[in-house]
């Protein structure tokens, strides 16, 4: 019983070591935004000059209000088409036996493997003869494409695993191939089509090497990501500044994440048990 409780509380104490570590540079981050003093060089466990100055200097003087209305314009685009084009995609190589399939389905995995630095320089030749450089639709094209290998390849088998006859049983009752698609196949890949949305949410909120690349001198077009860069000088950091803008392209994601953690867990564990 000894050994037992002795495990028990070197297990929690090592889970609460675990869990401060990784929330310690949340709360850091957030407690500089809230000080005054942090762009001074101020260092403490607590806000010594507690504030919204930073937050104030950030959205009006940094210009961070359009950064962020720039990053929504990109995010809710690449997460809308991207959810629509991987699912239609993944019915395709599902359901469809036509050729080359085989084939296809292993491009989508190999594009995976790919390392994102690699595409840098052939996305933005693409995008260059597109005439789309400094423009957020040459970046939300871009984003489209890096989301459409994961999400083709994650929602392929969620639609493997709807029965075939659900939807032999539709078209007997008289259902179009649309109506079977709208009643029957979305509601049960949905849980899917969440997951692969949150995975384009976050490449697109959160990428800068692309952004950087694509928008270039276009600062009026900037996302959050390479917005925040301006916060950062020469031979001085305006921390107060940057930890402030870091909590406001923050929020969004928790905000999203929150609102889908429902449907996203059940996309985790969908397929674990079957019945």
């Amino acid at each position: 019983m000894k050994t037992r409780t002795g495990g028990k509380i070197v297990r929690g104490v090592l889970v609460a070591l675990l869990i401060l570590f990784t929330i310690f540079p949340v709360y850091w981050m957030v407690k500089s935004a809230f000080d005054g003093r942090a762009s001074s060089g101020g260092q403490s466990f607590l806000p010594q000059e507690f504030t919204f100055d930073n937050f104030i200097f950030v959205i009006q003087d940094g210009g961070f209000g359009v950064f962020l209305r720039n990053s929504l314009i990109v995010a809710l685009c690449v997460v809308v088409a991207s959810a629509v084009i991987a699912l239609l995609a993944s019915v395709a190589v599902a359901r469809f036996r036509f050729k080359f399939r085989t084939a296809i389905l292993l491009m989508i995995l190999a594009v995976q493997m790919v390392p994102l630095e690699a595409l840098v320089i052939p996305l933005f030749v693409q995008v260059r003869d597109l005439q789309l450089l400094n423009t957020l639709l040459g970046l939300i094209i871009v984003y489209i494409a890096l989301s459409l290998p994961f999400g083709i390849w994650m929602l392929r088998g969620f639609v493997a695993a709807v029965p075939v006859e659900l939807e032999e049983a539709a078209y007997i009752d008289g259902a179009s191939w649309w109506r079977m698609f709208r009643s029957v196949m979305l509601p049960l890949v949905m849980p899917g089509l969440v997951a692969t949305s949150v995975f384009s949410f976050i490449t697109a909120w959160n990428e800068f090497i692309f952004a950087m690349t694509m928008l270039q001198g276009a600062t009026e077009n900037y996302t959050v990501a390479i917005g925040l860069k301006q916060f950062f000088g020469e031979h001085s950091n305006d921390w107060g500044s940057v930890m402030a803008a870091s909590t406001i392209i923050t929020l969004p994601v928790m905000i999203f994440f929150i609102l889908v953690q429902r449907r996203l867990s059940e996309g985790l564990v969908s397929g674990a048990v079957k019945g």
